[in-house]
């Protein structure tokens, strides 16, 4: 496990079973980005809808606390505030 991908949009650990990777334009798979963050050579996360690394902590938030990682969204909120800089998508944005 210590060896598994996370995307580098959204943190989601992809183990290519229930998070599969994402596609580059080509059909090719991303070896950055999941699949529902990544498709087709664009970012189109949740239907376009996450335009700034805010937008994705929103969105993550809930996923967090019902994975049972974080007891609630203040601990997950914070957990996403500190690594998403973190992650090639938003280091460059």
């Amino acid at each position: 496990m210590e060896n598994m991908k996370h995307c580098q949009s959204c943190g989601v650990p992809i183990d290519g079973v229930e998070v599969k990777f994402g596609t580059n334009a080509d059909g090719s798979l991303s070896e950055d980005y999941c699949c529902y963050c990544f498709g087709n050579g664009v970012f189109d996360d949740w239907d376009g809808t996450i335009k700034t690394m805010e937008d994705m902590i929103n969105a993550c938030v809930p996923h967090v606390v019902e994975s049972g990682a974080f007891p609630d969204e203040a601990s997950a909120r914070a957990m996403l505030e500190e690594m998403l800089p973190q992650l090639k998508r938003w280091k460059t944005a």
